[in-house]
């Protein structure tokens, strides 16, 4: 038998959504189910706290405490990306296999760098930007109107100053 649900204890659920969405109860039950929560209240949660990220496949954190679930995103590298993209709302149901071919700017990549700094393998900040570079080419995107592995080279060549922090 599984050992007896604490209520006191902090327990992390991490689900991977559509923003702006009610997900269906149904996979939310089994993962939730056990620690006592309501699969319909928390699925009406986390479509709240997605809204900005309305149509993105985004990662989410629930922290249960005291059969109480709070919610917060945490986004992942591609998905920075596309918002940076300012790409407006599409319908999944309807529209499928989108190209992101957009331009982002060197200055939004520092940015996404700077939020993935903490998740990232890389020592200096260079090293995120090159990794958040690698993601916004197999995106699709450009940076500064140049294809991504150019801008790597530049880095990495010193033509292009990323600032330390």
């Amino acid at each position: 038998m599984p050992p007896k649900f604490d209520p006191q204890a902090v327990n992390y659920v991490y689900l991977k959504v559509v923003g702006g969405e009610v997900g269906a109860t149904s996979s939310l039950a089994p993962k939730i189910g056990p620690l006592g929560l309501s699969p319909k209240k928390v699925g009406d949660d986390i479509a709240k706290a997605t809204q900005g990220w309305k149509g993105l496949r985004i990662t989410v954190e629930l922290k249960i405490q005291n059969r109480q679930a709070s919610v917060s995103v945490v986004p992942s590298a591609s998905s920075l990306v596309i918002k940076a993209l300012k790409e407006p709302t599409r319908d999944r149901k309807k529209v499928k296999n989108i190209a992101h071919s957009g331009n982002i700017t060197m200055d939004d990549v520092i940015e996404i760098a700077r939020t993935m700094r903490t998740r990232s393998g890389a020592k200096h900040l260079s090293g995120t930007c090159k990794e958040i570079l690698g993601t916004a080419q197999s995106v699709g995107c450009t940076v500064d109107g140049q294809p991504p592995h150019d801008v790597i080279e530049s880095i990495q060549s010193g033509d292009i100053e990323i600032p330390e922090e």
